[in-house]
C-alpha cells in the first residue's frame, strides 16, 4: 500500500503525485527553456557546462540522462563523447521528451531517446559509464528507488550526477524566497500562462533533501566517494558519487 507524498506543500497520495507532475510539464513545456533562461538570468547553462565537466565523461564512453527533458545535458554530453560515444535521453514526460528530440534534431544530433521512469529504468546492469539528473530529481516520488536504479546501470567506476536546486546559504534565503514565491508564479503567469506550476517549482524546492541530506541517500544507494558542490551560494548544488 502505498503512503502519502509531497507535490510542493501539499501531502498527495503517493499514486497521485506523478499525474500532478505529470500535468506541470504538459502545461510549461513549449515555454520551459525561456523560462529557464528567464528565471536564472542564464545561469541554468553555466550550471549544466559544471555538471557535465565534473562527470568526467570521455570521448567514446555512454551516457545516460534520466529525467532530461529538453535536452540541454544529452547535447553538451553528445559533444563530450563524440565521435564514437553514446548518450541516451530520457524522461517519464512525452511532451517534454518530444521537445527535447526536436531541439537535439535541431542541433544536428539524433540520440536515442526513451520514455521511461526515473523508478524502473528500461537498461541492464552495468550499461553506462555516467549517469546524469538535473533538476529532475526532486519531481521523482519515490527518490531512493531512482538513486538505486542509476546506480544499478552504472558500469564500475561509473559516475552519477545529481544537479539539483538546493537550501542556500543563509544570509541569502530571505531574498532568495521573495524571488522563489513573489517573482517566480508572476513570470510563470506572464509567460508561460502558468502561474501555478512555478509555485510548485518554488515549493519542490524547500521539499528537496537539503545538501548534507541527499549525499547521505547517495550513499545509501550504494554510491561512494560521494561529494557536493554549491553554486550560487547553494541555490543549486551538483552532488556527484561513483560505483566503484
Amino acid at each position: 500500500m502505498s503512503g502519502p507524498a509531497h507535490f510542493g506543500f501539499q501531502e498527495v497520495p503517493e499514486a497521485d503525485k506523478a499525474r500532478r507532475v505529470a500535468g506541470v510539464f504538459d502545461s510549461v513545456s513549449a515555454r520551459y527553456d525561456l523560462m529557464n533562461d528567464l528565471m536564472s538570468a542564464g545561469l541554468h547553462r553555466l550550471w549544466k557546462r559544471i555538471a557535465v565537466e565534473r562527470s568526467g565523461a570521455r570521448p567514446g564512453q555512454r551516457v545516460l540522462d534520466v529525467a532530461g527533458g529538453t535536452g540541454d545535458l544529452a547535447r553538451r554530453f553528445a559533444r563530450r563523447v563524440a565521435p564514437r560515444g553514446e548518450v541516451v535521453l530520457t524522461d517519464i514526460n512525452r511532451s517534454m521528451l518530444a521537445r527535447g528530440r526536436d531541439r537535439l534534431l535541431d542541433a544536428g544530433l539524433a540520440l536515442p531517446v526513451v520514455q521511461c521512469d526515473a523508478e524502473s529504468l528500461p537498461f541492464p546492469g552495468r550499461a553506462f559509464d555516467c549517469v546524469s539528473i538535473a533538476f529532475g530529481l526532486r519531481n521523482v516520488t519515490r527518490k531512493e528507488h531512482a538513486l538505486a536504479e542509476m546506480r544499478r546501470v552504472l558500469r564500475p567506476g561509473g559516475c552519477l550526477v545529481v544537479l539539483e536546486f538546493s537550501h542556500p546559504w543563509r544570509w541569502l534565503r530571505p531574498a532568495y524566497d521573495a524571488y522563489s514565491f513573489g517573482v517566480l508564479p508572476r513570470l510563470g503567469k506572464l509567460v508561460a500562462g502558468d502561474a501555478d506550476s512555478y509555485r510548485y517549482l518554488a515549493e519542490s524546492i524547500r521539499m528537496h533533501p537539503d545538501q548534507e541530506q541527499l549525499s547521505a541517500m547517495l550513499q545509501a544507494a550504494g554510491l561512494e566517494r560521494v561529494d557536493c558542490l554549491n553554486l550560487t551560494g547553494g541555490v543549486v548544488a551538483l552532488h556527484r558519487g561513483f560505483r566503484l
